[in-house]
Formats: structure tokens, C-alpha cells, sequence
């Protein structure tokens, strides 16, 4: 493994991904702040895996099924994969983005916050919008609902489907936070986060909402925004489903009726034809048949 330094970042990786850590270096240097946090000072050691094996090794027994980084805040160091991964590990620079946002978080607050928290937050520094396109399609946001924060914190452990749909809520319910003041966004909040150690002390300092209140708030911008679309995409789904399902009868039943049709006016065509040649043999039949004899000169009549 060669090491590459610059400012308060050192990177590993094997030799053919020099060129991936040269420009993952270049952009953690250019890009070295984070919204509503102090500049971070931790110096960190950024480990690019050659492979899927070697990610598992330094990661260690808890490696992620998915994902293609992980952060380690109390070692300063962040592991992800290199260039030779599958095109599902997406795009390393957006990827170590999201990872220095939860280096970055954890430097100024350690660990109050909780997962969802720092996965929305990282989500949303990475510029991860696409995650929001699984609340699009999710349909249980129609029929059961949004869960509560609580529960989002319980979904990330209950496998990709699930993470991904957690992953989409948290981004959202950090948007939805950041929103509630348009000029600072999160500054006071996490100073306030920072001093009295309590997510909803924080929420009530900052902007005069308990936990509670925020939660309902987010729930229903959310149900609001992606049910009706999630709904939509259901009925759709359903539709095609539905046409797939039923294209094949229609086509045959369009074929049958052609075919009733066809013999039809092939039986009319016939039966005009028949009529109109026995009309043709009555006329040729009256035609040719004996008429009385023609009147000519009749007995002692001038010749």
C-alpha cells in the first residue's frame, strides 16, 4: 500500500489506485468544510481497499452486506473501496464526501447524535437527492404511514430494502430540520445540541418545537409530498401488470373476431354470388324457352 498526504488527510491504496487516491485526496482538501459545522481538524487516514476481501479485513467482523464505506470516528479513519468494485459501490468522490460529513458530525458532537441523524446529515452534505427516489415508489408510506424517528432508527437494521427506504427518510428528515430556520439552518442547533447534550432541549432552544412536534411535522410534509407519488407509481405498476396480463386475450379475441368476420363476408360474398347466377339461369331459362308462333299472312291474303 503506497500513502499519499495532504493537508490533514492521508490516504493508503495499492498501486493500481494511485489515480483514484490522488483525486480523492485533491478533493478532500478542496472541499474541507461541512454546513453548520466549525472547519474539522482531525487528521484522518483514509484506507482504499484493492478488493472486496481486503474491505472485509479492514473493516473487520461487522463489515456491511452493502455499502461501499465505512467511518470509524473513534479511530479517525475511514475504509472504502477502490476502483476495482462493482458499479454498485457508486461514485468514490460522493461516497468519501458522505463519509467525512459523519467524521466532521462526530468531531463536534461525538456521539449524541443517533444513526439516522448522521446518516440524513452525511446523505445530505454528499448531495445524495437520489435517495429520495425510493420514497417515491414506497407504497407503505401510503398504507401504514411514516414511522416515527424511533422506528427509522430500527430500520436500518432490517436489510437492504429496508436500509435503503431509511437511508431516503433520514435525508429527508434532516432537509425538513434544516428548513425550520431559513437563515441559519443548523448552526444554533447544533451548538445548543453540543451544550445541553439532548437532541429535543436542542430542538426546543432552537427552534421552539419539541422532539414530538418535529416528528409529526416531518411525517405529514412527508406523506404529503411522496404518498400521492408513491400511489401513483403503485397504480401504475398495477396497470402494466394488469395489460401484460391481459394483452394476450385481447390480442386472440381480436383474432377471433377477424376471423368470424372474414367467414362471414366470405359466406355473404358466397351466397350473393349464388343468388346473383341463379338469377342469371332464370333469365337465360325465360329467354330460351317455346313462345307462341310469329303472326304471318293468314289464308287468302295478299301475297
Amino acid at each position: 500500500m503506497e500513502r499519499y498526504v495532504a493537508g490533514r488527510f492521508t490516504v493508503t491504496a495499492a498501486p493500481h489506485d494511485e489515480t483514484l487516491a490522488h483525486a480523492l485526496l485533491a478533493g478532500a482538501v478542496r472541499r474541507d468544510t461541512f454546513p453548520w459545522l466549525p472547519r474539522p481538524t482531525d487528521r484522518l487516514l483514509i484506507q482504499i481497499a484493492p478488493n472486496r476481501r481486503a474491505f472485509e479485513e479492514l473493516v473487520g467482523p461487522h463489515a456491511p452486506e452493502y455499502g461501499a464505506a465505512i467511518a470509524f470516528p473513534g479511530e479517525r479513519r475511514i475504509v472504502m473501496q477502490g476502483s476495482r468494485a462493482g458499479s454498485g459501490a457508486g461514485d468514490p468522490m460522493r461516497v468519501l464526501r458522505h463519509e467525512l460529513a459523519h467524521m466532521a458530525l462526530a468531531e463536534e458532537l461525538g456521539g449524541l447524535p443517533s444513526r439516522w441523524f448522521s446518516e440524513g446529515y452525511a446523505s445530505l452534505v454528499a448531495g445524495e437527492w437520489g435517495r429520495e427516489e425510493v420514497l417515491a415508489t414506497n407504497v407503505s408510506l401510503v398504507w401504514r404511514g411514516v414511522p416515527t424517528l424511533d422506528e427509522l432508527e430500527e430500520m436500518f437494521r432490517g436489510g437492504p430494502a429496508r436500509a435503503a427506504a431509511a437511508y431516503a427518510l433520514a435525508h429527508r428528515a434532516v432537509v425538513e430540520l434544516g428548513t425550520l430556520d431559513t437563515d441559519r439552518g443548523l448552526t444554533l442547533f447544533f451548538r445548543y445540541w453540543r451544550e445541553k447534550g439532548s437532541f429535543d432541549a436542542a430542538l426546543r432552544q432552537a427552534f421552539t418545537m419539541t422532539q414530538s412536534d418535529f416528528e409529526q411535522v416531518w411525517q405529514q410534509r412527508t406523506r404529503r409530498r411522496y404518498g400521492a407519488l408513491a400511489l401513483f407509481a403503485d397504480f401504475t405498476v398495477a396497470a402494466t401488470v394488469l395489460l401484460v396480463l391481459l394483452l394476450p386475450i385481447y390480442i386472440a379475441r381480436r383474432r377471433r373476431n377477424r376471423e368470424r368476420l372474414a367467414s362471414m363476408a366470405h359466406a355473404e360474398a358466397t351466397a350473393e354470388q349464388r343468388a346473383r347466377e341463379s338469377a342469371v339461369e332464370a333469365l337465360l331459362a325465360s329467354v330460351s324457352s317455346p313462345s307462341e308462333p310469329p303472326i304471318g299472312p293468314g289464308p287468302g291474303s295478299e301475297p
